[in-house]
């Protein structure tokens, strides 16, 4: 027995072959033999070689945390952009903090590819281009609410343009809500058509050129013949010089407009009339306006009712009829003049006669003077009719399209809307517009108010007051009017704000008075002056209900871009207001109907179903 303690003592002691040693070493290296043999693995050593463990760790976290950043520290910099390079990965705040950088020489695209922070994981983390995008917040509404917008008007715009030129033209279906009227293929149709012609033979193209080459008489010097040229043109021409307000302006540029497409004419506009400092171009790569180089611009704006290069007058001296049918085209003029303002002749009349349309095709330049808004007239015209009908189905419709189809502000007239909008009218639940002119200087303006307000109030677009309710008002959620005045005198906006500031509402609505300007007086020609009156009018035109005053062409244009029905007061004999029939403007001075003789006994608002007398205007016309 004792024999096999020693042996198993021995063998206790002695190493297992190959096993080697598991004592430690001290620093040379050299065994060290314990006084006390213990398991490697105690009590005391786990813990020491763990902190040893981690201590051996520290550089190389420290080195991974350095090259790579934090993507909490990515997403705090909301404004910053990742952005790559073929030579070197920077990444930048744009827009944002200046401290949001964490640009490095060291980080290249290839080592930041190799931390797992590449742009692919950090696309992966829904933080992407592609998802902001995909949340409807698009450039196209990125200035309202997340709906998806037509900036192009059911096709009525064209593409391509310069947007920044004119933000207007595709801003501002951000601020409007979406016309129910829809434009027909065949108006869509023509318009692209026409913007072709415009481009094609507009202002310094060849047929253009040559056009103004045929408004020169024949011969030079004292060898200078009378008559002109009897040479073809490749394109006709219809030149507008518009004057008047500018709601009488806008009408007639948008009458002339339309007869330039039924007639396949360029239209040019007098550049002295203001148009290009109001109105962005309305047709892609040309202009619309008359070239300051326009050599005979003194001698169309030097014509008049009393020229004889007036239509009338060569109808009424048979000059015009004499040639067209077979005396020398040489003793006619290459231009026409077309009187078709208030106070025209029986004869310039005869302009919407079917037999003097004829007349007109061969003529190479139409320069037409107008005031009015004289669309429904050409609905008299037997070849026009047809194909009006084919562009607006709807006949009520024909300013609404093409007014917005013209007329986009300028910046700076874009810049006095947005700001007036954005300022006072956006947060509002409905917006009132109240549009106030008076041409008769001899009524007291609280007598108008008084008619105003009690149309308003009695069509419930405007709450009553309360004179013995609470000074506050209690109700909860309360909807909130605001009403947008526009005229040339404070007194109404004063009372109309006194009023609602001073009493609470019946129904307790919170109501807002504003009012852009107050000019005193209508300052035609005054730049200044008449962009505050073209940036009120488009103001108007966004606004949710409309009451205007008769007669006025500023309340005219504002409907028909709004395409809303509006309630007109100040009708002379009724001391109510009426809901407009339509939404078009009235021609205040129509033609009389009959074309062999002016014949006064048949009522031109009882020829067609779709033309009408107007509600201000006894004799006047609209389309309805």
């Amino acid at each position: 027995m004792e024999t096999k303690r020693i042996r198993r003592q021995q063998q206790q002691h002695q190493p297992s072959p190959g096993s080697g040693s598991h004592e430690p070493e001290n620093e040379e290296g050299a065994s060290q033999a314990p006084p006390e043999r213990k398991p490697l693995w105690g009590s005391v050593r786990p813990p020491v070689v763990l902190a040893g463990f981690l201590l051996m760790l520290l550089p190389l976290i420290f080195i991974i945390y350095s090259r790579t950043p934090s993507l909490d520290w990515i997403c705090n910099c909301r404004a910053g952009r990742v952005e790559g390079r073929a030579e070197s990965f920077e990444a930048t705040a744009k827009h944002g903090s200046e401290n949001c950088s964490f640009a490095s020489p060291n980080n290249t695209k290839a080592n930041f590819l190799n931390e797992n922070v590449t742009k692919n994981d950090f696309l992966q983390k829904n933080v992407t281009e592609d998802n902001d995008l995909q949340k409807n917040i698009t450039e196209d509404n990125i200035l309202q609410k997340n709906v998806t917008k037509d900036k192009l008007l059911g096709g009525l715009l064209a593409a391509g343009f310069d947007e920044g030129s004119c933000l207007s033209r595709y801003q501002s279906v951000l601020y409007r809500k979406e016309s129910p009227h829809k434009p027909s293929p065949h108006l869509l149709e023509r318009l692209r058509k026409h913007e072709a012609l415009q481009k094609r033979c507009g202002p310094n193209t060849k047929p253009y050129k040559k056009a103004i080459d045929r408004l020169k008489p024949l011969g030079k010097g004292k060898k200078r013949k009378k008559g002109y040229s009897n040479e073809t043109t490749e394109c006709g021409y219809l030149t507008v010089m518009p004057f008047s307000g500018l709601g009488n302006r806008i009408m007639s540029i948008t009458s002339a407009f339309l007869y330039a497409l039924l007639t396949n004419r360029v239209l040019l506009i007098e550049r002295h009339s203001g148009i290009g400092d109001l109105f962005c171009e309305p047709f892609p790569d040309t202009s619309w306006l008359l070239p300051q180089d326009f050599s005979p611009r003194n001698q169309f704006r030097s014509l008049s009712k009393t020229s004889p290069q007036c239509f009338g007058n060569m109808l009424k001296n048979k000059v015009m009829g004499n040639g067209i049918n077979g005396s020398s085209n040489e003793s006619l003029s290459p231009y026409v003049f077309l009187n078709l303002a208030n106070g025209y002749s029986d004869f310039d009349q005869l302009f919407f006669c079917e037999d003097d349309q004829r007349l007109l095709r061969k003529i190479p330049w139409l320069v037409v003077s107008s005031n009015q808004y004289f669309v429904p007239a050409l609905f008299f015209i037997p070849t026009f009719e047809e194909e009006l009908g084919r562009l607006f189905p709807e006949r009520d419709t024909v300013f609404h399209h093409l007014g917005r189809y013209l007329f986009h502000p300028t910046n700076p007239v874009w810049g006095l809307i947005t700001r007036s909008y954005e300022s006072y009218l956006t947060k509002a639940d409905e917006r009132v517009g109240l549009q106030i002119r008076v041409f008769n200087g001899r009524t007291n303006p609280l007598e108008y108010l008084n008619r105003i307000l009690k149309c308003a109030l009695e069509e419930k677009l405007l709450p009553n007051i309360s004179l013995h309710g609470p000074v506050v008002s209690t109700s909860t959620g309360a909807k909130s009017k605001v009403v947008l005045i526009t005229s040339l005198d404070s007194t109404y906006f004063e009372k109309i704000r006194r009023m609602y500031w001073e009493h609470p509402t019946a129904t307790g609505e919170i109501i807002s008075v504003y009012q852009p300007s107050h000019e005193g007086a209508e300052q035609t020609g005054n730049t200044t002056h008449e962009m505050k009156a073209w940036a009120e009018i488009y103001l108007l035109s966004l606004c949710d209900t409309l009451v205007t005053s008769t007669w006025s062409t500023f309340g005219y244009v504002a409907q028909g871009l709004a395409g809303l029905k509006p309630l007109i007061t100040m009708i002379p004999s009724n001391p109510d207001c009426r809901l407009a029939m339509s939404m078009e403007p009235c021609y205040h001075f129509p033609p009389f109907y009959g074309c062999k003789a002016a014949n006064t006994s048949v009522d031109a608002g009882a020829v067609l179903p779709y033309v009408r007398h107007c509600e201000d205007m006894k004799n006047g016309l609209k389309l309805v």
